[in-house]
């Protein structure tokens, strides 16, 4: 079952965990909070701190500066003009239950928000639209990054956990840093399923080495 994402506002993601989440790279991620093109928005000094909707908007702003199939990356200025006029109503778009956004290119890398037909530039638009939720490059689901496996913003502060629980994959990953195995891990919680453990100590290896 899907979890409802209704606060994209909630979550707390230092900069690596944000961009193995995120799917961006993390030199990517600190220069855009230096540039103030995506500014972590729980704490935007001293420790960095972003929330689930700047996940979303990180993959967001990396999809329109990538070169896609029938389009030309979206030159900066765009994104930003973008952000300032579309990114809160896609936002509260996606908070409602839209699985994708509205937002499209044209080929010249023009910005469109499809449900309102304009753009920055005034061109007319076709529809390349991202999932911003499903696996983007070497980030995962964000709602379900594995069978057992869940994020929901409001829940363990934004923190991947095993579905119907508060046992966070970080912490399932920190007793195997300390030596304990799977069968000890699985021992100290008999009620959940082996195959969920095994789940977050692979999804764990995996956003660490998308973060090295």
């Amino acid at each position: 079952m899907t979890a409802a994402i209704s606060r994209l506002d909630l979550g707390a993601y230092e900069a690596p965990r944000a961009a193995a989440l995120a799917g961006v790279p993390l030199s990517t991620v600190y220069d855009w909070a230096r540039k103030d093109v995506v500014v972590p928005s729980i704490s935007p000094s001293r420790e960095k701190l972003w929330s689930y909707g700047d996940l979303l908007t990180l993959r967001l702003v990396r999809w329109l500066r990538s070169d896609k199939p029938d389009a030309r990356r979206t030159a900066m200025a765009e994104v930003r003009a973008m952000l300032d006029r579309f990114v809160d109503d896609l936002w509260r778009e996606a908070a409602s239950g839209h699985a994708r956004p509205t937002i499209a290119v044209d080929a010249s890398g023009h910005v469109f928000h499809v449900e309102r037909s304009e753009n920055v530039s005034g061109q007319r638009a076709f529809d390349d639209a991202l999932d911003l939720f499903a696996p983007f490059e070497d980030g995962p689901d964000l709602r379900e990054p594995d069978a057992h496996l869940r994020i929901v913003p409001g829940r363990c502060a934004g923190e991947p956990h095993l579905l119907g629980t508060r046992l966070t994959t970080r912490t399932i990953a920190a007793l195997a840093e300390r030596g304990y195995d799977l069968d000890t891990i699985a021992a100290l919680y008999p009620d959940e399923d082996v195959d969920a453990l095994a789940e977050a100590l692979s999804f764990e290896q995996r956003l660490a080495r998308a973060a090295s």
